[in-house]
């Protein structure tokens, strides 16, 4: 079953929000993760949102997934991250 990352940002800086895109980027293939959608907010037809952007990456599994986000790679770019965007991630499987 395959397992979606998905993140909606707000962007507060956006060299570092690139910065922190590629660079996250770079440690998805270790996992299997592979890019599905990174996207500039356009309009919400129902209900609100707080956010500029989205993400999504796809796993091959839940554990993969995990493995990811836990890895060294991974939690070493968590202050990037947070100097680049306020960030909501959620998780989903199909």
């Amino acid at each position: 079953m395959s397992a979606f990352f998905i993140a909606t940002s707000s962007i507060l800086d956006s060299d570092k929000f690139q910065q922190y895109a590629q660079q996250a980027g770079a440690t998805l293939a270790a996992f299997g993760g592979e890019p599905v959608l990174r996207g500039k907010f356009e309009a919400a037809l129902s209900g609100e949102a707080d956010h500029q952007a989205v993400g999504i990456v796809r796993f091959p599994d839940l554990a993969a997934l995990h493995d990811w986000y836990h890895s060294d790679d991974y939690q070493a770019l968590l202050p990037l991250r947070e100097a680049a965007a306020r960030m909501a991630i959620h998780v989903y499987t199909a």
